[in-house]
């Protein structure tokens, strides 16, 4: 168990010094069991332990609870950390058995000074903790769409690479991620239960702020790999043109000769040029000068 008071810096305490102003508190699930009484809640966060499928908060009767999913960052579609909270004007209580939040809260106490401390001010810092490399992590995504690009026009693709597609299923899921985060700072803005001072909203609506920019930039970039995809396509298409205009001329330039052939191998009796001793190299010549008629003329109409 870890527990804060909220300072100019967050102060580590015991839990008996809790009472002395607001404070944070960080338990594993066991530990909640064995001491939560202690924070006089006064609610039952046991379905909380097992309701971390979305990010969420739900404003009770005497208290605000609710639980975190947060995609990893580094595999986003693979990993997801989860924990719970519930807070009151008090202080603020988060239930995690593997450490994420821990980790956070900790790294505040280690970085943050605040001029003017508050609840609103963690609860500000610790959500945008969650989204702090974000934004290097979409023009990371952005620069790999970018080469992908490259690729594709010069012709170094011969159909949608998977890595695009995995793209764009870690784009959906942060999507999905930010809605949910901008619908816990909407929820924090709606202060319901007065938990917060009116003068300190403004925290959750900068954070709300902030996210709908990064999700505005992950539904561009989804975008821009539905537009790669296209390109893929038309690339593709453009590529089969080619090759059907290439057999097209082919099949032109040899279909006066397979007339030629047809002709002259049925064979009369009475076919003047089957006497003639120079009818042999004169067909082979008019031949050839069909094909180079027919070359030149395709390429003068930018045909070939």
């Amino acid at each position: 168990m870890n527990c804060y008071l909220i300072g100019e810096r967050l102060t580590e305490c015991d839990i008996s010094e809790l009472r002395a102003g607001q404070y944070v508190a960080v338990l594993t699930s066991d530990e909640w069991r064995e001491s939560g009484e202690g924070f006089d809640l006064g609610i039952d966060m046991e379905a909380e332990f097992y309701d971390r499928h979305e990010t969420k908060a739900i404003s009770n009767v005497d208290s605000l609870t609710g639980s975190f999913l947060v995609p990893d960052r580094k595999n986003i579609s693979e990993i997801q950390h989860s924990f719970t909270f519930a807070l009151d004007e008090k202080g603020i209580i988060i239930i995690d058995d593997e450490g994420f939040a821990r980790d956070m809260v900790k790294r505040l106490s280690q970085t943050k000074k605040w001029r003017l401390p508050s609840l609103e001010r963690f609860i500000y810092d610790l959500l945008e903790e969650i989204v702090a490399d974000d934004l290097n992590m979409l023009e990371a995504i952005e620069k790999r769409l970018d080469l992908a690009e490259k690729e594709i026009l010069r012709g170094d693709i011969d159909e949608f690479p998977m890595e695009l597609n995995d793209i764009r299923g870690d784009l959906l899921d942060m999507r999905l991620h930010y809605q949910q985060l901008i619908d816990v700072s909407q929820e924090l803005v709606e202060n319901e239960n007065n938990f917060f001072k009116e003068e300190n909203l403004r925290y959750f609506r900068l954070f709300t702020d902030r996210v709908m920019r990064l999700k505005d930039t992950v539904t561009g970039l989804r975008d821009f790999v539905a537009q790669l995809r296209d390109l893929v396509q038309s690339q593709l298409t453009v590529r089969q043109n080619k090759i059907m205009t290439l057999l097209t001329l082919i099949t032109s330039i040899f279909l006066p000769l397979t007339l030629i052939a047809g002709w002259y191998g049925m064979n009369f009796r009475y076919m003047p040029e089957l006497d003639k001793p120079y009818s042999y190299p004169i067909v082979i010549g008019v031949c050839l000068l069909i094909v180079v008629g027919c070359i030149v003329w395709f390429k003068k109409k930018k045909w070939m």
